[in-house]
Parts: C-alpha cells; sequence; structure tokens
C-alpha cells in the first residue's frame, strides 16, 4: 500500500524570504513527489515567485481544500495550493524586507499545515524558512517553528505545554545533533541545562532514532563547559546534571555517553565513507553549540526536525535569505532534503 494516502503539506514560508520561489523548484525537480503535496501559502506571492523559476514557468497553480486533496492526486505540472490570507495586498510584500504582513502570512500558513497534519488531513509537513521579527510585528506571540508546533499540539491533545517536551535535530548525511534548548538567551540556555531537560532531551533522542535506524542510537552527549568541565575545575554542571542524567538514561536502556568535550565531540560522529563515527546523533546543551558545526559542513544538504510532536515535521536549515529573495538564485536544495527526510520518516511511523 503506498503510504502516502494523504498528502504532504509545504508551508511557504515568509513570502518576502525564498521559501516561494525554493518551493516552485523543489516541486519542479521533483514532479512524482509534488503530484503528493499541497503548498500552503499566499497565493500572489506564489504566483510572483513562480516567474523566477524557468522549470516552474509552464506549471499551473490548482487551488483546492484538503478534501480534495485527499481523494486524489495531482495532474503533472499542477502545483496545488491552500491559500491565506487573501487580504494582503502583493504590494505590501516587497521581496527581502521584514514586514507584519509577510509575518501574518508565514504565521497562518503554518497554523494552517499544523491542523491538517493533527486532523489527519495530512500526513507530514514541510516548511519554508520564515524570519522571526516580521512573526513579532504579526503579533505572534512564538518566536519560531518549534514553539509553534509545540503549542498547537500540546493543545489538541489536550496537555499543558510543558507536558510535551519537543527538541530540534539538526541533520546532514554526516552529523546529527539534538538540542537541549533553542531560541533563547546563552544565559537562558545555560539555567535550562537540567537533569530533567537533559533526560528528557536523552529520551526524546532515542525514542525517534530507534524508530528511523532499527537499533538503540549511540548517543554522546557534549559537555557545557570547556573540555566537559576538566573534572569540575572550568564548572560544575558535567558532575552534577549531566553525568547523573546519562547514569540515567542508561538505567532505562538508552545508549547514551559523556559528557565529551564538545570541541571535539562533533568530529568524532562526523559520518563519511573514510569515517564511520563514533556516534549516531549528538546531543549539544545550546542552539549555537549545536549549529555550528551543522552548518560549517554545508547549508545545502542541513534539514531541521522537531522531535517529540504528534506529527511529522521538517524544514530547511537556513534562513530566509533576505539577500538573496527576488533574485532566482536560491537553491532548494535543502528543502528537497527536507522532503524526502519527512518520507522517510512517514514510512517508518505509518502503517503499510
Amino acid at each position: 500500500m503506498n503510504p502516502f494516502q494523504s498528502p504532504i503539506a509545504i508551508t511557504a514560508g515568509d513570502p518576502a524570504g525564498i521559501g516561494p520561489e525554493i518551493v516552485w523548484a523543489a516541486c519542479a525537480a521533483q514532479p512524482d513527489w509534488a503530484r503528493h503535496a499541497v503548498v500552503v501559502g499566499h497565493v500572489p506571492s506564489l504566483r510572483r515567485a513562480q516567474a523566477l523559476v524557468p522549470q516552474a514557468t509552464d506549471w499551473s497553480l490548482q487551488e483546492t481544500d484538503w478534501a480534495t486533496a485527499q481523494s486524489r492526486l495531482a495532474p503533472e505540472g499542477v502545483l496545488r495550493v491552500i491559500g491565506v490570507a487573501a487580504d494582503i495586498d502583493l504590494a505590501d510584500i516587497p521581496w527581502g524586507q521584514v514586514g507584519r504582513a509577510a509575518g501574518r502570512i508565514a504565521a497562518d500558513s503554518v497554523r494552517l499545515a499544523t491542523q491538517a497534519c493533527l486532523q489527519k488531513q495530512a500526513w507530514a509537513m514541510v516548511t519554508a524558512p520564515i524570519h522571526k521579527q516580521s512573526l513579532d510585528l504579526a503579533g505572534v506571540p512564538f518566536p519560531g517553528h518549534t514553539e509553534m508546533l509545540q503549542h498547537a499540539s500540546a493543545q489538541h491533545l489536550g496537555l499543558a505545554v510543558g507536558a510535551l517536551p519537543v527538541r530540534m535535530m539538526l541533520a546532514t548525511p554526516a552529523l546529527r545533533t539534538v538540542l537541549v534548548s533553542i531560541h533563547v538567551s546563552l544565559r537562558q540556555a545555560i539555567e535550562a541545562v537540567t537533569l530533567g531537560s537533559v533526560l528528557d532531551t536523552l529520551r526524546i533522542t532515542h525514542q525517534a532514532e530507534l524508530k528511523w535506524l532499527g537499533r538503540a542510537p549511540r548517543i554522546a552527549v557534549a559537555g557545557l563547559n570547556p573540555h566537559a568541565g576538566e573534572g569540575g575545575l572550568m564548572g560544575r554542571e558535567e558532575l552534577e546534571i549531566l553525568v547523573p542524567a546519562i547514569q540515567q538514561a542508561r538505567a532505562q536502556g538508552i545508549d547514551a555517553s559523556g559528557p565529551h568535550a564538545p570541541d571535539t565531540v562533533f568530529m568524532r560522529a562526523r559520518q563519511s565513507a573514510d569515517h564511520p563515527g563514533e556516534f549516531d546523533v549528538v546531543l549539544a546543551m545550546y542552539h549555537d553549540q549545536g549549529l555550528i558545526p551543522i552548518k560549517y559542513l554545508g547549508l545545502d544538504e542541513g534539514i531541521n526536525v522537531t522531535l517529540g510532536l504528534p506529527l511529522v515535521r521538517t524544514s530547511p536549515d537556513h534562513g530566509t535569505a533576505f539577500d538573496l529573495a527576488g533574485t532566482g538564485r536560491a537553491s532548494p536544495a535543502s528543502l528537497k532534503a527536507a522532503w524526502a527526510m519527512a518520507r522517510q520518516m512517514a514510512t517508518s511511523v505509518q502503517p503499510d
């Protein structure tokens, strides 16, 4: 049986950025995948971006609804779209600029796609980049996708937000890393390193990777301090928080090790033809600790996966790229990688 009975939802992201363009480019590059897809976004912005993608200029844009999208595949060369914010004029969304209108479109697209996934009208979502300042101008009380998805999912399940811990995983073919905290200040990120948060992250990572690998993942825990604290000489967090969390995780059957020196653990985990890697995934203590090595390896292959949600969500590992918006030079490679990961994940969490 085809596992993709329902469509995949692809949000077009911030319409002032490269999101709409890379959505067109990815669909044109993967026309068979596009037949199973529904794009959620601002229709005029999508039409504007279509002109930037030569491979998509002969495609037609067809507005649809979830019921129709579930009942049949899209014809070849047709991009199915569920529109948002029809009252917003294209003139209010100049290329490459932060704006309230763009923030509202981006947030509305995410909300609509999230609800479709939670209601089983779509089997997964891939999200093009959004801009945090535009979201703020639009009055959105969340700094990014992860927080929006967590709030909507918890509400759908009748849970308090804190009762549904979620984590961000960044992945390339060479390296995977999961973050204990995400969009907070460095001071707040250090405060967020608690025994409970680290243990929750280990559990969420183990459960997700177990589904995809078919075996217990080897999880390396990076230290918070230089040299993983040097036995307490450079900080006590490793001794008082990370070691107990690792011990408790191992008692629960989780293959966790560390804490490892954060300046070398990512190199040790890197996978390549001549370097099999000592670990399957690295647990990073804060945003930049985990993202710098991922992004150094290359934005074209990097993807973002939200772990712990009752739905599948992936995204490219780059931003709105306002400097490229409207130029026709944006690469869809990371969006295509995120789309491929969503398809892979769906086969591991849905029955045949």
